[in-house]
């Protein structure tokens, strides 16, 4: 697995209660209903063998779902994808791990090929600013389509995408839960504005929480590393408590935001100083461009008629004008008729 910036996801979706979360605000409320979140289970561990050049980190847990009177444990495999482009090989990346997870169970006698594998749900976090635009399913990726008889020979693996700068500030606002404050987090961090103001719903949904310290010091942790991976400068080293240093946080990053205004000022000015010279340059080049036209004209119209007067001169002929004046035989030529 390559190097990549530690997020903080890892260590929140080790918490069965922001597991609990993603599936109720971000997948479709029939997948939702039919968990009891009470038995989570955590399984994370390393299954995937070296095939891609990774930036991913993995979660995997195990829930109780229930359909049609029947109740068996489904795997929740939560790839958390960090990439600047969305990668189109995810579709083959997930059927690989999904072999991978599978040969694990089957290794560690959880699972029986004989007796049936259990289902799983792939699920892909990913917070690119680009959209996520991936086919989230193999078989949509086999082209050109196959004939009728081929179709139910090839791969099929459906994963749920969960891409968080989709989702604008007013649909996450109208999810109430400290993932979904992180989320806008996320997508307010080009503004440092609407940053804090995903900073202050964030407050005040852990001080609305049961276990508002313990959350507290989750979130700060994540919070922190996310200011960081984002180019936020600030030493948050003291920060340990999000609600009790709110303020301290506002306050800092409204003097990063004026610094950041006043960096933008003297960048412009640089920029418009720089436009300025580069115009003035031009112009230059075009008045010097100019200057060299006329005199080469006003040379031309010299040697014209320092050609006329030589051709009334005995005793010269067209070569040795041509060669004095510097015009050829045929200008010297039509000058004679």
């Amino acid at each position: 697995m390559s190097k990549h910036h530690d997020t903080g996801y890892k260590e929140l979706f080790s918490h069965p209660e922001f597991v609990q979360q993603l599936i109720e605000g971000f997948a479709p409320p029939e997948i939702a209903g039919l968990m009891d979140f009470s038995t989570l289970e955590n399984h994370s561990g390393n299954y995937i063998t070296p095939l891609f050049e990774e930036r991913f980190e993995d979660v995997v847990w195990s829930v109780e779902v229930t359909w049609q009177g029947i109740t068996e444990r489904l795997f929740l495999y939560l790839l958390i994808e960090f990439q600047s482009t969305v990668d189109h090989n995810m579709p083959l990346r997930l059927l690989h791990y999904a072999a991978c997870f599978y040969s694990h169970l089957i290794k560690t006698k959880v699972a029986y090929a004989y007796q049936g594998l259990p289902p799983i749900l792939p699920i892909v976090l990913y917070n690119g600013r680009q959209r996520w635009t991936v086919a989230t399913d193999i078989h949509e990726q086999i082209r050109p389509r196959p004939p009728q008889f081929l179709r139910p020979y090839q791969p099929r693996l459906r994963y749920l995408a969960i891409d968080e700068g989709r989702y604008t500030q007013e649909q996450l606002g109208a999810i109430a839960s400290p993932l979904s404050g992180l989320f806008e987090i996320e997508v307010a961090s080009g503004d440092r504005g609407s940053l804090q103001t995903a900073v202050d719903r964030l407050v005040g949904l852990i001080q609305d929480h049961p276990d508002k310290a313990r959350l507290d010091r989750l979130v700060t942790r994540w919070l922190k590393r996310h200011l960081q991976r984002i180019g936020v400068r600030l030493d948050l080293r003291e920060m340990h408590s999000l609600v009790e240093e709110k303020a301290m946080l506002a306050e800092n990053l409204m003097d990063m935001v004026q610094r950041e205004r006043e960096e933008a000022a003297r960048e412009a000015a640089d920029a418009a100083e720089a436009r300025f010279a580069k115009e003035l340059e031009k112009e230059r080049e075009v008045a010097l461009r100019e200057q060299r036209e006329v005199a080469l004209r006003e040379r031309q119209v010299a040697m014209v008629e320092t050609a006329r007067k030589l051709i009334g001169v005995e005793g010269l002929n067209d070569a040795q004008i041509a060669q004095i004046t510097g015009l050829t035989l045929a200008q010297i030529a039509a000058l004679r008729a």
